[in-house]
């Protein structure tokens, strides 16, 4: 299936899912940064989710996995850039774990 068929049905699922629950909240939030949150949805979920299901033509399931595992990685990127938030050594940590497993894997499939 096309990527974009896969996260629409995604979108629906989880609207029909969600819908009991909007009625609890004020929705002044999202009102409010609407903007932001619409950047946030498009930039980082309907697009890399595109891109990930995209690159399985090119890359084994089980690499592209991998790679998609450093999207923590790019959140503390963005969070020391925009939010000037200082990882703990604990995340440094995670994410130099999740770096060295990208490049190992990186490298075994592209000796293959």
């Amino acid at each position: 299936y096309h990527g974009s068929t896969l996260m629409s049905h995604q979108l629906i699922i989880i609207t029909v899912l969600c819908l009991p629950f909007v009625a609890q909240s004020s929705g002044t939030a999202i009102v409010d940064n609407w903007l932001p949150i619409a950047a946030l949805a498009l930039g980082t979920t309907a697009i890399g989710h595109t891109l990930m299901l995209y690159s399985f033509k090119f890359f084994s399931v089980t690499t592209a996995s991998i790679i998609s595992s450093m999207q923590p990685i790019y959140g503390i990127i963005l969070g020391i850039l925009f939010l000037n938030e200082i990882p703990s050594i604990n995340t440094i940590i995670g994410g130099v774990i999740i770096l060295t497993t990208v490049g190992i894997e990186s490298f075994r499939s592209y000796v293959k």
